[in-house]
């Protein structure tokens, strides 16, 4: 593969990722007035309108992988996209707050087509730390979504209301799928193909559920990404009703996600020469340090409330670079043994880890209470047990 043709795959592998970005951070602008509109005896209900996104696309990846193995990579990305689509739709109708979490479950199952065979697609061409490379600087180029997916919710609702966000949702997908259909070939020939079979598929699946560096991978994913969800379900109530900059939260989280792309960046520096173990085991290291920091220097309520946002700035900056050091490698390490049913194991290891982390995240973003504290504590305790599984359950630091 040519160098502009890798950096294209990168760029549209990242766009295939950004349809979860824009979907899940694009509505956080949108949960106050979904609140006051749908929900407004219960405006933490509202957090979700998230949450219900996420677990249909946990349920809808266990799907999408075999489907990719048995009809190929880019008809599975296309229907499913054609189910998010109309889903959105959906939403956009939706009169009470039930349709609404109804249809983005559904939005969820096929928003599960591009995220998970996104990654099967990369795993065709790559391995190993190569890999992990490729996944660093689709992080990197992904970054850019959920920075500007705020502002884009934003100006959206200013222009017609939070529903208008979901036209918005059905135009993004239907220009991604034109570019993948036009310029990207299929990546799974039709002699590597698997027949969707029962049989086979539970062979499959039972050859993923083997590997101890596999399930301890996926249990960390599940881990990261209840971190990742806990934290979008409550930051944009934290910075309204701790810091009072409700306003001005979509070009905070811009500047957070920009700088968070130092997390890619420096992922695809030393990867190749620290592994991916050690460098997964420094990252949670390091979360949870920053974690206990923040919880006791903004829970103390002896610093200036300026002072206690920037500590909160700065852990979010950290919390999210934690994404681009950890999960392009976890996925890398758990890919790696199963190559040949890479489809198979992209669905198993992504619902596990996606279901998983919602029902980890949910009580988390439930439990906010006006103050950051919940949410400090719960990461503090999710990269705690992440730290203890790759010091103690992925094995010793070999070349990977």
């Amino acid at each position: 593969m040519t160098k502009a043709r890798t950096l294209e795959f990168v760029a549209l592998i990242a766009a295939l990722f950004a349809t979860i970005a824009i979907s899940i951070d694009g509505m956080l602008p949108a949960l106050p007035e979904i609140a006051a509109t749908l929900s407004p005896d219960a405006p933490n209900a509202a957090q979700l309108v998230v949450t219900s996104f996420v677990l249909g696309m946990g349920i809808g990846t266990l799907f999408a992988g075999p489907l990719s193995d048995a009809f190929g990579r880019k008809r599975t990305i296309l229907i499913g996209s054609g189910f998010y689509s109309l889903a959105a739709l959906a939403c956009y109708f939706a009169p009470t707050l039930e349709v609404l979490l109804v249809a983005r479950v559904l939005q969820g199952l096929g928003a599960a087509a591009p995220r998970t065979v996104a990654i099967a697609m990369v795993r065709d061409l790559f391995s190993g730390r190569d890999m992990a490379r490729i996944m660093s600087f689709v992080m990197m180029v992904f970054t850019i979504i959920p920075a500007l997916a705020p502002l884009m919710g934003s100006g959206i609702m200013s222009l017609g209301g939070w529903h208008t966000i979901f036209l918005a949702y059905i135009a993004f997908s239907g220009l991604t799928m034109l570019w993948m259909g036009l310029r990207q070939p299929e990546t799974l020939p039709e002699d590597r193909r698997r027949p969707l079979r029962v049989v086979t598929l539970l062979a499959a699946l039972r050859e993923v559920l083997v590997h101890r560096v596999i399930l301890v991978g996926t249990v960390i994913q599940a881990l990261t990404l209840a971190a990742l969800f806990a934290t979008l379900s409550s930051i944009q109530s934290i910075f309204e009703q701790q810091f009072h900059r409700s306003a001005s939260f979509p070009l905070w989280f811009a500047f957070i996600a920009v700088m968070a792309m130092s997390g890619s960046m420096l992922n695809s520096r030393v990867v190749m020469t620290l592994g991916m173990r050690r460098v997964v085991t420094r990252t949670y290291a390091g979360v949870l340090g920053l974690s206990l920091a923040a919880l006791a220097l903004i829970g103390s309520d002896l610093l200036p409330n300026h002072i206690s946002f920037g500590v909160q700035v700065i852990w979010c900056i950290g919390l999210f670079a934690m994404m681009g050091l950890t999960m392009g490698n976890l996925n890398a390490l758990a890919m790696e043994p199963v190559g040949h049913i890479a489809g198979m194991a992209a669905s198993v290891i992504s619902a596990i880890a996606t279901v998983g982390s919602v029902l980890l995240a949910i009580p988390v973003g439930l439990a906010f209470n006006g103050t950051s504290t919940p949410l400090l504590a719960g990461v503090a305790v999710l990269s705690g047990l992440a730290l203890l599984l790759c010091r103690f359950g992925l094995g010793p630091r070999t070349r990977p």
